[in-house]
């Protein structure tokens, strides 16, 4: 009788089990919700919205300082007559409009 080198049948099943295993998990750590590309895509979203924080607080500063300047405690003369023009449309009556 001969006897031919096979593996068992349970062998292989295994090998492809933890084969599959290893397949899954490999997707998972690169494209899952925690994976490295999602990881990625969240940094550049953090970097985005930091970018904006700054533009906002810039501007959220200037604000400030033009009511500060038109409020009651430190009127800025120059930025009422600007403001007064702007809003207004007003002029003084030693100006001459070209437009």
């Amino acid at each position: 009788m001969t006897t031919l080198n096979r593996p068992a049948l349970g062998a292989i099943v295994y090998v492809l089990i933890v084969l599959g295993m290893v397949v899954y998990f490999t997707f998972a750590a690169v494209r899952g919700d925690y994976g490295i590309f999602r990881r990625a895509e969240i940094e550049a979203g953090e970097k985005a919205l930091k970018v904006q924080l700054d533009r906002l607080e810039t501007e959220l500063a200037r604000m400030e300082n033009l009511t500060r300047r038109l409020s009651d405690d430190y009127l800025d003369l120059d930025l009422l007559d600007q403001q007064a023009r702007d809003v207004l449309g007003m002029i003084r009556a030693d100006e001459i409009v070209i437009r």
